[in-house]
């Protein structure tokens, strides 16, 4: 029987908000991640790397992610119900030299990253791993920040995903990353799996104890600090939409210094003023809204960070801005109203109109919003359907994403899910089966099955070992 999730602490969670990962460790015995160890280093010299399909290949691993530290990791910052998504990959490190820093891509394609913890990763390290062995690095603090903000390869503040075997970074997914040099050239793996959350935070769900934001005891971030984001993560991780909203009363001179912040060319700077615009209510939401529609589009997505915390005053000026010419307008739009939930209902009939439009990454981005907005309405779950049939494969996986999000009430859904199992497109068709999972319904689960036992296959049969024994 599985234990219970080991959930992390108040001071684990504000650790994870500000810095963006945590390193953590399994209580597996050694011989447990010798053996792993080996057999990856069979089935790399024998057939390559697994890729998507590293979890059944190396069946121990599934036993890594039913421990209770990284279940309890995962339940705390993503929810009880978090997908193991379908992309995973298993990194090997041999090179005497640094990779370059990068934030993954999804898969290939680019949407609006997310300053709230949708989605996170797990690089775990099967065997003792010291710096000299390469591990992966992180640049704390930068989940939040789209540009670079540090020049050189050698970064300040560097953190290492070092220790014994068993160790694991759990990262926001939009964090700053890269492997470090191997110096002793053996073999070094760092196996990377995928999360993400299927429903928005209603309660904080791990071990709380406080509910004010306060920053962790040691934080010495290289580049900035970001407390009014900090504190409306951590009120959005708790449950609460827009709590910041309304929070402050501004005279004129300190609006037009945070409006004028947004202009800032240092991105820290320059959501720092979005975020606090976010506190002062209409005026706020005003500058906002115009920071929305500049002319640069750095200022118009920073601007949207913004109005996505700053509550239904924001939500009639993202509606408006919805019939703008640019496209980045409406993307930013569309992201901001989807992060506001239960606030935006009011937008679903116009995004879903959206869906016929020319721009794919618009699409896809109505898609996300889609799955996002909390209502009864059906012109959601309408729209994802008609997703699902996009010339465009980032907004058919992403209307499968969304269709999971809903759960339940997108069982009208079904029968264009079960269609999506033949799409030409690995995540289409993985996405189609997780939302036929989290729908439920009999329907839903009699194709699931079906799906799952046409696919079966042998996870110990490869070209050297065929058939026997």
């Amino acid at each position: 029987m599985n234990q219970s999730p080991l959930l992390l602490t108040d001071e684990q969670m504000r650790k994870f908000i500000t810095e963006g990962f945590l390193i953590l460790k399994t209580d597996f015995p050694e011989s447990f991640h010798l053996a792993m160890t080996e057999e990856l280093t069979r089935v790399y010299n024998e057939e390559g790397n697994p890729g998507n399909n590293l979890l059944p290949r190396i069946r121990e691993v599934q036993q890594v992610f039913e421990s209770p530290v990284i279940t309890g990791a995962l339940t705390s910052v993503l929810g009880p119900n978090y997908m193991l998504h379908a992309h995973r990959h298993g990194h090997y490190n041999a090179q005497p030299v640094a990779g370059g820093w990068h934030k993954d891509s999804y898969w290939g394609y680019s949407r609006m990253r997310n300053h709230h913890p949708w989605w996170a990763m797990i690089m775990y390290f099967p065997q003792n791993t010291p710096l000299e062995l390469g591990p992966t690095s992180v640049l704390p603090g930068t989940q939040n920040y789209e540009s670079r903000t540090f020049a050189s390869d050698e970064a300040a503040g560097e953190a290492y995903a070092n220790g014994e075997a068993g160790t694991f970074a759990l990262i926001h997914y939009d964090i700053w990353h890269r492997s470090t040099p191997n110096v002793l050239g053996s073999a070094r793996y760092m196996l990377k799996f995928e999360f993400m959350r299927t429903a928005a935070p209603t309660a904080p769900s791990w071990n709380n104890q406080a509910a004010e934001w306060q920053e962790p005891s040691d934080l010495a971030l290289p580049i900035a600090s970001h407390e009014t984001l900090w504190e409306e993560t951590w009120n959005w991780l708790s449950g609460s939409v827009g709590s910041i909203a309304n929070s402050r009363d501004g005279d004129a001179a300190r609006l037009a210094a945070l409006t004028s912040g947004l202009e800032n060319k240092f991105e820290p700077t320059a959501l720092n003023a979005a975020y606090e615009l976010a506190r002062y209510g209409p005026k706020g939401v005003a500058a906002l809204l115009a920071g929305l529609h500049h002319e640069s589009v750095d200022i118009s997505r920073i601007s949207a960070y913004g109005l996505s915390a700053a509550g239904s005053d924001a939500v009639d000026g993202l509606i408006a801005a919805l019939d703008q010419d640019r496209e980045e307008t409406i993307i930013h739009a569309a992201f901001a109203l989807g992060e506001l939930r239960q606030f935006a209902d009011s937008a679903l009939p116009r995004l879903a109109r959206l869906l016929s439009h020319p721009s794919a990454a618009l699409r896809s981005a109505v898609a996300e919003a889609l799955g996002m907005i909390e209502s009864t309405c059906a012109v959601a779950v309408e729209g994802l359907i008609i997703c699902l049939t996009d010339e465009d494969a980032q907004v058919r996986f992403t209307a499968g994403l969304s269709l999971a999000k809903l759960g339940p009430a997108a069982a009208a859904a079904v029968p264009a899910l079960e269609a999506a199992l033949d799409d030409e497109n690995r995540y289409v068709r993985a996405h189609a089966l997780e939302a036929l999972r989290y729908i439920g319904t009999e329907e839903a689960k009699d194709i699931l099955i079906k799906s799952l036992f046409n696919a079966r296959w042998c996870t110990t049969t490869t070209s050297a070992n065929a058939f026997y024994p």
